[in-house]
């Protein structure tokens, strides 16, 4: 926030104005044995100017992705973004505006919603989506606790190929609603078909899967599809929205919940956040969608409108009627993937899931290819791909750093029986020069 000026006459005045003499009154009602006695230990004030360039000094220790190439994904991904995305989010109806509940006042905001909506289904081969929520982690969770209330059974299968975090978010929320998760194996990268399978019956309530998974794997989805309805449970897909641009939309090939994280949609890293969660599914599950839905209708005019048609959640109805207790959705992140999905269209998305993949192959083929490293796993990806490393992965990404790369993810972190290996990401973001500038660092590392 910028300085707004006040001078001693402005403060004397609002006290004044308030029935005070000083600013001390304003804590009057706070205990002396609690009250800070003395001065805060704070450098001098500063103008405005000298305050900004302290600031910025500051900032400039941080390093950033402007300045460095990152091969960093692992859930939050560097896309590029048109500058109209910016622009638009900066208009003040959008980033000054509270929860629509007020449709008479929030047509705007209530549109943007519903377009958002519109998109995902699109993007997802759903019926419906809802507001949006708050992250990819949250909408999985939602999605199980979701497969367990419409089928009233208690099991959910979590294959271990989905988000390390993904699935800790999912496990706390069944945790504490009775079900019982039980953990799918992965084989060589992929979720294990043959422990599914021999393990799938009329008790288990939904079979979760990421696509492509963390590994950047893509899995059997339509072989796990066919298992998932022959008993009767839901198929929750956790898919990667940029990779919709090549790759067949959930609703397409039988899943009954489509999730996931909307950050790589106009977006950008930003120390960990704000993300979107988007879950959108068939209509049959309408009713116990988590959170919002925006609709569209006429008013006694005839004229089209927009309004809040189905919340909910439990600060509008009963809260043993709720379906979550989610208190808001990410409109304004929900706003910049509609600006990003309308800006590049239907050929833009497709285009930049071919930039990824062929660039994520094209430093696949290079990386592998020096003494050292090698291929994890084997399977078909996307824009992300595991690497056997020739030392540990948290050495290697020093000396990368070193020379200005961001490296990737230590998966030592998550599956320690790997052994040393790293997990890699490139999306259409990343030029030719600093994947080749990324193989020679390897390269000068090993020799």
């Amino acid at each position: 926030m910028r300085y707004i000026p006040t001078t001693e006459q402005d403060r004397k005045d609002m006290l004044k104005s308030i029935g005070l003499q000083s600013m001390e009154g304003l804590f009057d009602d706070v205990p002396d044995r609690v009250r800070l006695q003395g001065e805060l230990n704070l450098p001098s004030a500063q103008t405005e100017y000298e305050l900004f360039k302290s600031l910025k000094s500051l900032a400039e220790k941080n390093n950033n992705l402007e300045q460095y190439p990152s091969f960093l994904g692992a859930g939050a991904y560097g896309h590029l973004i048109p500058s109209a995305v910016q622009h638009i989010l900066s208009r003040s109806e959008f980033y000054t505006a509270y929860t629509p509940y007020q449709p008479e006042i929030s047509q705007g905001v209530l549109q943007a919603i519903y377009e958002y909506q519109s998109l995902i289904c699109s993007l997802t081969g759903m019926d419906v989506a809802n507001a949006s929520l708050y992250d990819g982690a949250t909408a999985l969770a939602e999605a199980a606790v979701l497969a367990g209330e419409a089928t009233k059974r208690k099991k959910i299968f979590l294959p271990m190929t989905i988000h390390p975090e993904y699935r800790m978010v999912t496990q706390l929320y069944l945790e504490n609603r009775g079900m019982e998760v039980i953990q799918i194996p992965h084989d060589k990268g992929q979720t294990d078909l043959n422990y599914l399978k021999d393990n799938i019956n009329e008790e288990i309530a939904g079979v979760l899967i990421q696509q492509p998974n963390f590994f950047g794997i893509l899995e059997e989805v339509k072989e796990v599809a066919s298992l998932t309805q022959k008993f009767g449970a839901l198929l929750v897909v956790s898919v990667n929205p940029i990779s919709l641009g090549i790759l067949e939309a959930p609703g397409h090939y039988g899943a009954d919940i489509a999730v996931g994280e909307g950050q790589g949609l106009g977006n950008p890293v930003a120390f960990g956040g704000p993300f979107l969660g988007f879950f959108a599914t068939r209509d049959r599950f309408i009713r116990q969608i988590p959170g919002r839905i925006v609709g569209a209708t006429k008013d006694i005019e005839g004229k089209r409108g927009f309004v809040l048609t189905l919340q909910t959640r439990e600060q509008h109805i009963r809260r043993q009627r709720a379906s979550s207790n989610i208190c808001s959705n990410q409109a304004l992140n929900a706003l910049a993937a509609t600006v990003f999905l309308c800006l590049v269209g239907k050929k833009g998305l497709q285009e930049v899931a071919n930039l990824c993949l062929q660039k994520a192959h094209y430093a696949y083929r290079k990386i592998t290819s020096i003494k050292g490293y090698s291929p994890l796993f084997t399977q078909p990806f996307f824009h992300e791909f595991p690497i056997q490393t020739p030392d540990s992965p948290e050495v290697i990404n020093k000396v990368l750093l070193e020379k200005g790369i961001i490296g990737g993810l230590d998966l030592k972190r998550h599956y320690p029986e790997l052994g040393p290996s790293m997990l890699l990401c490139v999306t259409e973001a990343r030029t030719k020069k600093e994947i080749d500038t990324l193989v020679q660092a390897l390269e000068n590392y090993h020799e």
